[in-house]
């Protein structure tokens, strides 16, 4: 492993050996243990798009882990002038152990690791969303205690968290199934290899989706620059909301998830995330374990 730019480049052993990580990262945390494994190191931080949970839980993960932390907008750096990507990379990895990139394209971010000579995290493209599904089966093993054969019904626009999830829960043993309006289906590819390789569905079915679920899965319908979209996207989406009916099609103990931020009274209610909000903000905390174990494992001597 010395990039992670999607959970597709991963193998089940791989995701599981990052949980066990970011396991024993969390708890040393919490019990006051230093783990200052990457002292010395600096992480490049590059936000094309802003964020609080990244940006935040990649600070704290290399300040905890005794490396240090550099922030840099698009504004910051030739790369929003104009500079090829391939330059970019190639100038960082001279000064720099590591860089995380939260952006639009999947391809800059292949090239930044094509190009440069150090490790690469995707902190979230338009494709792919990695850091924030290694959060998600971490929590979700922490509640429910395994993975394999649990199922996982997302509900919502098959954007990057569709896909993510659809690959890092199959990898996992889950079973996965995605409830969407026929026009904003998860990656073709995708579906393809999820229908070879495991227990998946895509329906635009909210309620089948759901049946007998362990967990439940949303996301805002618009998501960071489809701003100009949301009030289309509201009429296209209002019909795949996590609401007291579709959880009464889940199991009765299943969880509720959500990648944050959340609007309430759109994708999900207000009553159905305060009832599981002790979970949502579980993996939220989970992403700078998870983040962690990432870092520590592409960037350890």
């Amino acid at each position: 492993m010395k990039h992670l730019l999607k959970l597709g480049d991963l193998t089940g052993e791989d995701i599981i050996e990052l949980l066990n990580l970011a396991d024993q990262l969390k708890y040393e945390k919490k019990n006051g243990i230093e783990h200052k494994y990457l002292s010395g190191k600096s992480l490049g931080m590059i936000f094309e798009k802003a964020s609080t949970r990244t940006r935040v839980s990649f600070e704290v993960g290399m300040y905890d882990l005794g490396g240090h932390p550099l922030f840099l907008s698009s504004n910051d750096l030739q790369i929003g002038r104009g500079e090829p990507v391939e330059d970019t990379a190639r100038v960082l990895s001279r000064f720099l152990d590591g860089i995380m990139i939260r952006t639009f394209d999947q391809e800059e971010v292949e090239a930044l690791a094509k190009y440069g000579s150090i490790p690469v995290i995707n902190g979230l493209t338009d494709y792919a969303h990695p850091c924030q599904v290694l959060a998600d089966l971490l929590t979700i093993r922490e509640h429910k205690i395994k993975l394999q054969g649990l199922k996982l019904c997302f509900i919502g626009d098959g954007n990057n968290m569709a896909n993510s999830l659809i690959v890092g829960c199959i990898k996992c043993g889950m079973k996965v199934a995605v409830a969407c309006p026929d026009s904003n289906k998860p990656d073709a590819e995708i579906m393809k290899w999820a229908a070879e390789n495991g227990e998946f569905i895509c329906t635009s079915d909210i309620m089948a989706a759901a049946e007998d679920a362990d967990v439940v899965y949303t996301d805002v319908w618009a998501s960071m620059g489809q701003e100009s979209e949301a009030e289309e996207r509201k009429k296209i989406f209002a019909g795949y909301q996590i609401n007291e009916d579709v959880m009464s099609s889940a199991k009765k103990d299943a969880m509720v998830l959500h990648c944050l931020p959340a609007h309430r009274g759109e994708e999900i209610t207000a009553d159905i995330f305060e009832k599981h909000a002790d979970e949502i903000f579980d993996e939220a905390e989970n992403r700078l374990h998870a983040q962690k174990a990432v870092l520590v494992k592409l960037m350890r001597d």
